[in-house]
């Protein structure tokens, strides 16, 4: 188990309130150990009431206050941020950015060659802290420092490590997964609508399928097709719907959309 001796957060918003949230929650760090650089008063004043951890608007506070960082700003500022940063941060700061599409070379660029540094991919149902998160660090980062991405982020759900170079293919797969989860329950909530049912009961029924469609396939640990083997019976209902799904191309349309945007994450950060 790695080293958490205090975390810092650059960015309140609402993936630096769920990691904040998770970790306290988790019990993996004291609230009084945690600390966020927030540009806007009300923020820190919302952040500081409900969590009881300490706020700042001063990046040299935070680096002096801190030995990891975690960069949870938008990819679009992240120049100036670190720019911001640079001057403040040393090495013996462990950094961490979720910031979509900025490579691990851009980090270095940005900090400097010698910081130790862990990119990772989350997605937004870490904000309920079931959240999906892949890591990736550089060539500075020891097994302890990793061990420590994977706690903070374990806390908010799920975490693997993986080389950089999946990581669009993450971005794809979980990263814009949720979004074709929330399409595939909107459908599904149409369809009960389609066959009579009211839109109200339609969704409560859909939602409680799928997460525990979900949770039965986390919990069993058994492959996919084994767990709709179990629910498809000769001539019956399930057959006759994924027969429908199969003519439609579900399978082949949802791969070739993750391909498509695992690409489309490569040419942003290109």
């Amino acid at each position: 188990m790695g080293n958490i001796e205090s975390i810092g957060l650059v960015g309140g918003g609402q993936m630096g309130e769920a990691l904040v949230r998770g970790m306290i929650e988790s019990g993996l760090v004291q609230a009084e150990n945690i600390m966020v650089a927030e540009p806007f008063a009300e923020r820190r004043l919302y952040l500081e009431a409900t969590y009881r951890i300490r706020v700042t608007d001063r990046s040299g506070e935070l680096g002096n206050s801190c030995n990891i960082v975690i960069l949870a700003v938008k990819p679009q500022i992240m120049d100036p941020v670190l720019a911001r940063y640079r001057d403040d941060l040393g090495a013996g700061h462990l950094v961490i950015s979720i910031a979509a599409g900025v490579t691990l070379a851009q980090l270095e660029k940005g900090l400097g060659e010698t910081m130790r540094i862990i990119r990772v991919m989350p997605n937004t149902p870490a904000l309920v802290l079931a959240g999906a998160s892949a890591l990736s660090g550089n060539r500075n980062i020891s097994k302890e420092d990793m061990d420590i991405g994977q706690q903070i982020f374990s806390a908010v759900g799920t975490s693997v490590e993986v080389p950089e170079n999946l990581l669009d293919a993450v971005t794809g797969l979980s990263g814009s997964g949720p979004g074709y989860v929330f399409t595939f329950i909107e459908a599904m909530i149409d369809g009960g609508v389609l066959a009579g049912i009211p839109r109200p009961i339609a969704e409560q029924l859909v939602l409680q399928t799928v997460y525990g469609s979900a949770k039965l396939a986390l919990e069993s640990g058994e492959p996919a097709a084994v767990l709709k083997g179990r629910v498809t019976s000769p001539g019956g209902t399930t057959i006759t719907g994924l027969q429908v799904l199969e003519e439609a191309g579900l399978r082949g349309t949802v791969m070739t959309a993750i391909e498509a945007a695992a690409e489309r994450s490569r040419e942003l950060g290109e």
